[in-house]
């Protein structure tokens, strides 16, 4: 029993609740605007039973989020004692609104994750322990609600008011509607960078017209705005917004006195600055957390995109990792991987990975893949295993494998008759937004490669869980992940891959490999995922494909993430720093103050803002585009586990064109921190083994604690 209760609830409910909430709040031009996948709900009823061995008689405090009973030994009681000895307690709660939760202290019994819970009525346990019926126990889900005035239904970002930097009013021939009205008069303020939050009209009256932008021509743009409020006599103050601008029409009989804003922002991110002057001096928010990774270089241009970058993703972490914080403010899958994987080398915020993961599984039974996209449920499996390599936590490996399981049988129930995944007529292939023709009906190579990984994926957790009985629950036998991931492969390779172009082509359509396209997307993923056979094949995609300048460029930072890892992986740091510059540094030298969903250098003025067919459709703040944090951090710093959480690690720095960087990594055992030179490199990490591998050959390894110091011939 633990002597620190915390509130508990059956496992999965809390993020499923929570992300309904919060994927209803997307709205388009006022209107609400619900995501179009399937949206599970909590178990509305749940019971919570522990067993405890009491000396003495023991009163026990009960708080639930919804109506409860108790029972000791199967019979319900009128008040909270429990007796002398060996008792089972059950706890039932019920609630429609939010999911069941359950908070209880005593002298020695205290709720925590080791009490168990079912959804199940149907189900008793004997004098002995033993489950029966036709329920499941699991253990209850927990997190840091550790008091009982701070129930889960409560939980909330934290705000801190800030206020514009500056105003100007606007007359008939400076703002626009699209129309032949004159356009009214009113006031268009700037809070200096992109924020999110609740904007606050102080002593407002009367009828109000407020009208967000990320740009300033999206504010001014009335007919077109992708987001506004009419605020009419008796409206609540508005909801969440994302933007820097915002323009205000009043009405003839509205007012208002001042305009504020409450900055939202998570617990784990920096604060949002305390006053509107650090939003201009400031690229990334005040007093950033203690063990949040950083990094400087010689290159000016590089530290601005890494501070930017930093600012973007901790916008769009919230309750969960969010895509873009205006448009969509949804979780998906693809973009979630990204931002973990960004998320370990900035803040290690592992609760919202997880949140994230749990939310976007739902619950069983399955009916469509993940966000309905094929290629995001792969993402799914691979951002699990991810997350066991950087955190060592096989606790959640265990909670997740039944999830996993099921998932996994609904992918292989969809596969042809090859064992191959085909996209069906409700499945979304997304692969990428392209600025060129690609098919995406029939077979992909693309998917393939993921569907690959998704069962090694599997296998590698499966054997995990089977040799660690000890610390989660044993993976019993269901599907041999091994052979079938063995078997795709061999198809994949002697289906897709072209000895004449020495590259993977597109797809099969109709059982026939009509389509010799040539794109990066699986070829730069079969070096990611190990899909090639030898070194020489690696650097034959790397020349005929990735380095090819006729093979159609991606212009997504989505994308843009794997293509600049793969060639990172394959040595190519000098092409990395050129592109971050030119891509990253691009958007900088147009005044972006968050990275965008997408850049295409060939644009100019307005294009820069649409996207979808809409004026300003395209996030200007979009996590995607955060991705120099991972590739700064993994492959120039050159931290990365080699045994999970970090229990052992590499340290490979390569400076490129740099004449010095220095940064610190979050790990769970704490910060690593690196400062390397052209003739010296410092490094110091406070537990795990580590070695450091310089760019001279010299391996060195770390002792956990102390400062290396070590000079070596730089070039």
């Amino acid at each position: 029993m633990s002597n620190k209760p915390t509130w508990i609830w059956y496992p999965g409910d809390f993020e499923v609740w929570l992300g309904n909430r919060f994927n209803n709040r997307r709205t388009e031009r006022g209107s609400m605007f619900p995501p179009f996948w399937k949206q599970d709900a909590h178990w509305p009823t749940v019971e919570f039973t522990t067993t405890a061995e009491l000396a003495d008689d023991e009163d026990i405090s009960i708080a639930a989020e919804g109506d409860y009973n108790l029972a000791v030994d199967g019979k319900l009681q009128t008040d909270n004692r429990i007796p002398q000895g060996r008792h089972r307690l059950s706890i039932k709660v019920w609630n429609q609104a939010s999911p069941p939760a359950l908070f209880v202290s005593g002298r020695s019994i205290g709720t925590d994750d080791s009490w168990l819970t079912t959804y199940e009525d149907k189900i008793w346990i004997d004098e002995n322990g033993v489950a029966h019926g036709a329920g499941i126990y699991v253990h209850a889900g927990s997190w840091n609600f550790d008091s009982p005035d701070t129930p889960p239904s409560q939980y909330r970002l934290l705000r801190r008011q800030l206020l514009p930097v500056g105003s100007e009013p606007i007359g008939p021939s400076d703002s626009h509607d699209g129309s032949d009205v004159e356009a009214a008069t009113g006031m268009l303020y700037d809070f200096g960078r992109e924020v999110f939050g609740y904007l606050i009209l102080t002593r407002q009256e009367g009828t109000i017209c407020v009208y967000y932008g990320e740009s300033r021509e999206e504010a001014l743009d009335k007919a077109h705005c992708e987001t506004l409020d009419i605020l009419r006599p008796g409206h609540r103050q508005p909801q969440s917004k994302a933007f820097r601008f915002v323009y205000i029409e009043t009405a003839p009989d509205g007012r208002y006195a001042d305009v504020l804003m409450d900055f939202e922002y998570a617990p784990s991110t920096a604060a949002a600055p305390a006053t509107a002057a650090a939003a201009l001096s400031a690229v990334s928010p005040s007093d950033p957390p203690a063990a949040s990774g950083s990094f400087r270089c010689s290159d000016p241009l590089l530290n601005r995109i890494w501070e930017v970058s930093a600012y973007t993703l901790d916008l769009t972490t919230r309750e969960f990792f969010v895509d873009g914080i205006k448009r969509d403010r949804w979780t998906w899958s693809g973009d979630a991987i990204q931002s973990y994987l960004m998320n370990y080398y900035l803040r290690f915020d592992t609760p919202c990975v997880r949140r994230t993961i749990r939310q976007l599984r739902g619950k069983d039974p399955v009916t469509a893949h993940v966000n309905t996209i094929m290629d995001y449920t792969f993402y799914w499996f691979k951002s699990i295993l991810d997350y066991y390599q950087y955190t060592g936590d096989t606790h959640f490996i265990g909670e997740m494998w039944p999830r996993m399981v099921t998932l996994m049988d609904y992918v292989l129930s969809r596969t042809n008759s090859e064992g191959m995944a085909e996209g069906r007529p409700d499945d979304w292939i997304f692969v990428d937004w392209t600025d060129f023709p690609m098919h995406k009906r029939g077979t992909l190579c693309f998917e393939q490669i993921l569907f690959c990984k998704a069962l090694e994926t599997m296998d590698a957790c499966q054997r995990l869980l089977n040799s660690r009985g000890d610390t989660a629950p044993s993976a019993p036998p269901h599907q041999n992940y091994a052979t079938l991931a063995a078997s795709l492969r061999r198809r994949i390779r002697s289906t897709f891959w072209s000895k004449e172009q020495q590259a993977y082509l597109h797809a099969v359509e109709d059982g026939l490999l009509l389509n010799t396209q040539v794109t990066k997307f699986p070829n730069m993923f079969a070096i990611l995922y190990d899909l090639c056979d030898n070194e020489e094949e690696r650097q034959q995609i790397l020349h005929n494909v990735m380095l090819n300048p006729a093979v159609a460029p991606i212009t997504t930072p989505y994308m843009r993430f794997y293509e600049l890892e793969t060639l990172a992986r394959m040595g190519r740091h000098d092409v990395v720093l050129a592109e971050m510059r030119a891509y990253w540094g691009g958007m900088l030298g147009l005044g972006a103050t968050t990275f965008w969903e997408k850049y295409v250098p060939s644009e100019s003025g307005l294009q820069h803002l649409a996207m979808y067919g809409r004026p300003y459709g395209k996030s200007l703040c979009h996590a995607w585009g955060a991705s120099p944090l991972y590739l700064l951090g993994r492959y120039f710093l050159g931290v990365s586990p080699t045994k999970p959480g970090y229990e052992e690690f590499e340290v490979r720095p390569q400076l490129g064109d740099l004449e010095w960087m220095e940064g610190d990594v979050p790990t769970p055992r704490g910060l690593i921190h690196l400062h390397i030179d052209r003739h010296q490199a410092r490094l110091q990490a406070p537990a795990g083994h580590g070695i450091l591998c310089l760019p001279d050959g010299q391996k060195i390894a770390i002792e956990a604690g102390k400062e290396a110091v070590i000079d070596y011939n730089g070039k």
